[in-house]
């Protein structure tokens, strides 16, 4: 029997080999149970997170105001299901796959499923341009976000085969990560 997400992907026309030659991994999908609210936005919508991932949010975002700059949600934990109603929205209204593939990850495939990727706004700035990379919110993510565990995900020329991204940022839970404790010289 297919996987949940072999029938999603098949839907879509995305055949698992093509993400697989530009060297993509599935993720899995945070439990619900372990997301926590990270913020609500002016509009009301919200935004879940990993505890941690929250946490490393909401203290970077403090010390950004602190700085003068406002950092904002754009997006943040997206399940594999809103995924696939993202990609097949985009192919309802006609847009070719592969272009659809290059700034939108294929559901199971998304950072944002693991609920620790954020998608970073700042007030005068469209959203989701690369006209981001010009704002003084996009300079202090650069200078400060890896102190708080942040690490912008998709750079110019990324080997993913994504467009460049500088609001998207994922958070490295520090549980995860590799030490150097017992390693010798």
């Amino acid at each position: 029997m297919q996987s949940e997400l072999a029938v999603r992907l098949a839907e879509l026309g995305i055949d698992t080999e093509r993400l697989a030659a530009r060297g993509l991994q599935p993720y899995a999908e945070a439990d619900a149970a372990s997301l926590v609210l990270a913020e609500v936005n002016s509009a009301g919508r919200e935004f879940h997170l990993l505890a941690g991932a929250a946490a490393a949010w909401q203290a970077m975002r403090d010390a950004a105001a602190a700085d003068d700059v406002t950092l904002f949600l754009v997006s943040a934990f997206r399940s594999v299901a809103r995924q696939h109603e993202i990609v097949a929205a985009k192919l309802a209204r006609g847009q070719c796959l592969d272009t659809i593939l290059a700034v939108s990850a294929a559901p199971g495939y998304s950072e944002h499923h693991t609920g620790c990727a954020i998608d970073i706004g700042t007030p005068g700035s469209p959203v989701l341009e690369e006209d981001f990379e010009t704002t003084p919110a996009f300079a202090w993510l650069q200078q400060h976000a890896a102190n708080h565990g942040f690490a912008m995900s998709f750079g110019r020329d990324n080997a993913s085969g994504y467009l460049y991204e500088p609001w998207h940022w994922c958070w490295q839970d520090p549980a995860t990560q590799p030490t150097s404790k017992g390693l010798t010289a």
